[in-house]
C-alpha cells in the first residue's frame, strides 16, 4: 500500500510540473517570437579585423533617439532587438560609433524594414569602420616612442620606462576627456584587454621552475664538464659553452641563462688568461639565435606564439634547423675574430687549479631535487608539444609543472615566490598597455598598411622584408617592444598575402627579432644584463664594442636562417 501511495504521489508531482511548465512556456514562446525582431550584422576595419565595443544604435532619423542599442563582440557581431510594441517606422537609421573611428550611418532598406514588420530577423552587410587621426593618436604615438628612447638611452629602467608611458596614457585619458574628447585614448578595463595573460603566467610558471633547478648546482656541474671535454683547448671550449649556452636558452629565457653563465665564464676566463669578453660575447650570441627554436627560448617567442597560436612543436620543427645552421656560422664567426686571444692563451692542457676549483663547486647540492626536477620538466616538455591536440596552453603547462615541481619538493614557498622576477612580470603588462593604445588608435594599422603596399601580394618579398626590418630594427629598438608592436602587423599580413597562411611570416619575424638582438647592446634584454654581471666583475662591454662584434654576427646568422626559411616554406 505505501508503494502504491508513493507511485501516486509521484505521478501527481510530475503532473503538476508538466503543466506549469506547459503554462509557462507557451505564453514565453508567444513572447519570443514577438520579439524575435533582431537586426544582426558585423564590424571590421580596413585590415578585416573586428572591431569591438563599437556602439551600435537604431534610430528612426539620424537625429532622433536611440529605440535599441548594443555593443559588438569580440568577432565584430552586434544584434540589436526591437522592442515588441515599438512601431516599426518606414526608416530606420544604424549609427556605429567608436572611439578613433568615424562614425557612420547606415539606412536601412525598405525591403528590410518590411521584413521586420513580418517579425523576421534581418542580416545587414559587413560594415568597414575608417580610422580617424585626433590629438590621442598623436599622443599615444609621442608616449611610445618616448617610452624606447627612455629603454635605448639607459635613462631609466625598462619596467619603470614602460610603467611611465602606461600611467602617461591613463593620465591623458582621464584627465584629458573632460576637456576634450579626442584626447581619450582608453580606459582602465580598456587596456587591460590588450595584456596577454597567457604571456604572463607562461613566464611565471617558468621562473618557479628555473628556481628550483638553479639550486641544485645543476648549472655549475654543467661547466665543470665543459672544460673537461675541452682538454684544456680555448677554441674547442668556446665552441663547446657556445653549444651549451644555446641548449639550455632553448628551454629557459636567455635572461636566466646567462645571469646563470656569466660569472662562471669570467671565472673560467681569468684562470685561462684571456679577456672574458671572448668567451661572453660568443655565448650571449648563442643565447640569442639558439633560444629561437622553441617556443620558451625568448621572451619575444613566447609573444609571437601566444598571439599567433603557434606550438612548441611548430617553432622546434620549423626553425631548428634554420637555428643550427646559424649557430656554425656563428661559431666559426667568434673563432675568427677572436682568434688572437684564443690563440695567446695557454693550451698545454687542462689547469689543474681550475679544473680543481671547478670540481669543488660543481657538486650537485641537492640531487634529489634535481632527479624530480628532472621527471617534472620531462613531463613539461611532452605537454609542450603534445598539449596542442587538447588546446592546452603554454600557460596552463608551466603552471601545472611549477606547482608539482612546489607540491612534491615543500621549498620554502615564500622564497620560491620572491623567485618570480616581478619587475619582468610589470614590465610586460605594462608594455603591452602602451603597444595597445598605438593598436587602439591606429597607428599599427597604418604601418600594416604601409607594409602591405611595399610588399602587394609577393610571398619572398614580404618574408625578406619582415625578416630584415625586424633584424634591423632590433638594433636601435629592445627586441621585446619591437615584437609586441609588429605582431599586430604580421597578422595583418598572414591574412592579405598569398602564401603565408602557415605562419610563415611570425616565424620570420621570429627569426629578425630574436637575431637581431645581436646587432647591438640594447637589442636583447640578455645583452644587458651580461653587460650589467660583467661590468660588476670588472669588465665591462661598451656599446661600440658590442656592436663591432654583434652587428656581422647579425648579418650571417640572418642570413643564414633566411635562406633556411625560404627551403622550407617555398
Amino acid at each position: 500500500m505505501k508503494k502504491t501511495a508513493r507511485l501516486r504521489q509521484a505521478a501527481f508531482f510530475l503532473l503538476v510540473v508538466g503543466l506549469a511548465l506547459v503554462l509557462t512556456n507557451t505564453p514565453g514562446q508567444a513572447q519570443d517570437a514577438e520579439a524575435a525582431r533582431l537586426i544582426t550584422g558585423q564590424v571590421f576595419d580596413k585590415q578585416d579585423q573586428p572591431v569591438i565595443d563599437a556602439l551600435v544604435t537604431l534610430r528612426a532619423a539620424p537625429e532622433a533617439a536611440p529605440v535599441s542599442s548594443a555593443a559588438t563582440q569580440p568577432d565584430g557581431r552586434y544584434a540589436l532587438s526591437i522592442p515588441k510594441d515599438l512601431h516599426i517606422p518606414d526608416t530606420l537609421t544604424i549609427r556605429i560609433k567608436r572611439a578613433h573611428f568615424q562614425t557612420t550611418d547606415i539606412q536601412i532598406s525598405a525591403a528590410a524594414v518590411q521584413e521586420l514588420r513580418n517579425g523576421q530577423t534581418v542580416s545587414l552587410p559587413t560594415v568597414t569602420l575608417q580610422r580617424r587621426i585626433t590629438i590621442a593618436f598623436w599622443l599615444a604615438a609621442l608616449v611610445f616612442a618616448g617610452m624606447l628612447a627612455l629603454m635605448a638611452t639607459g635613462k631609466l629602467h625598462n619596467t619603470l620606462a614602460a610603467l611611465l608611458g602606461a600611467t602617461t596614457l591613463f593620465a591623458v585619458s582621464y584627465l584629458g576627456q573632460p576637456l576634450q574628447d579626442s584626447l581619450f585614448i582608453f580606459d582602465f578595463n580598456g587596456a587591460l584587454h590588450y595584456i596577454d595573460w597567457n604571456v604572463i603566467f607562461l613566464i611565471m610558471g617558468m621562473m618557479i621552475v628555473i628556481a628550483v633547478i638553479e639550486g641544485t648546482g645543476l648549472f655549475q656541474w654543467l661547466a665543470f664538464m665543459s672544460y673537461r671535454l675541452s682538454g684544456g683547448h680555448v677554441w674547442l671550449l668556446v665552441a663547446i659553452l657556445m653549444l651549451l649556452t644555446g641548449v639550455v636558452s632553448a628551454f629557459l629565457d636567455n635572461v636566466t641563462t646567462m645571469l646563470l653563465m656569466t660569472p662562471i665564464t669570467v671565472q673560467i676566463a681569468l684562470a685561462l688568461g684571456i679577456n672574458p669578453l671572448a668567451l661572453l660575447v660568443p655565448e650571449v650570441m648563442a643565447s640569442n639565435v639558439v633560444g629561437v627554436s622553441t617556443l620558451i627560448g625568448t621572451p619575444t617567442n613566447i609573444l609571437i606564439g601566444s598571439y599567433g597560436g603557434i606550438s612548441f612543436n611548430d617553432f622546434l620543427t620549423n626553425l631548428t634547423p634554420g637555428v643550427l645552421l646559424a649557430l656554425v656560422g656563428l661559431i666559426i664567426y667568434s673563432e675568427l675574430i677572436y682568434r688572437k686571444e684564443f690563440h695567446a692563451a695557454s693550451t698545454s692542457g687542462l689547469s689543474k687549479v681550475l679544473l680543481k676549483k671547478l670540481a669543488k663547486q660543481a657538486r650537485i647540492t641537492e640531487p634529489e631535487n634535481l632527479k624530480k626536477a628532472g621527471v617534472v620538466g620531462a613531463g613539461m616538455l611532452i605537454l609542450f608539444i603534445f598539449g596542442e591536440r587538447v588546446s592546452l596552453l603554454p600557460a596552463v603547462t608551466a603552471l601545472i609543472g611549477a606547482t608539482a615541481l612546489l607540491v612534491w619538493i615543500r621549498p620554502d614557498v615564500e622564497e620560491m615566490i620572491e623567485a618570480v622576477d616581478w619587475t619582468t612580470l610589470v614590465f610586460f603588462m605594462a608594455l603591452f598597455i602602451v603597444v595597445g593604445a598605438i593598436q587602439e588608435v591606429g597607428l599599427i594599422s597604418y604601418i600594416a598598411d604601409g607594409i602591405g603596399f611595399l610588399v602587394g601580394d609577393n610571398l619572398v618579398l614580404a618574408m625578406l622584408s619582415v625578416t630584415w626590418l625586424s633584424a634591423l630594427f632590433s638594433t636601435v629598438i629592445a627586441n621585446i617592444p619591437f615584437t609586441a608592436a609588429m605582431l599586430p602587423v604580421i597578422g595583418y599580413l598572414t591574412t592579405t598575402v598569398p602564401g603565408a597562411q602557415n605562419d610563415v611570416l611570425f616565424y620570420c619575424l621570429s627569426i629578425g627579432a630574436a637575431m637581431g638582438g645581436n646587432g647591438s647592446l640594447i637589442g636583447a634584454s640578455a645583452n644587458m644584463v651580461t653587460a650589467g654581471v660583467s661590468g660588476r666583475a670588472g669588465y665591462s662591454i661598451t656599446y661600440a664594442y658590442f656592436f663591432k662584434k654583434g652587428f656581422p654576427a647579425l648579418l650571417i646568422t640572418v642570413a643564414l636562417a633566411t635562406i633556411w626559411l625560404l627551403i622550407r616554406f617555398l
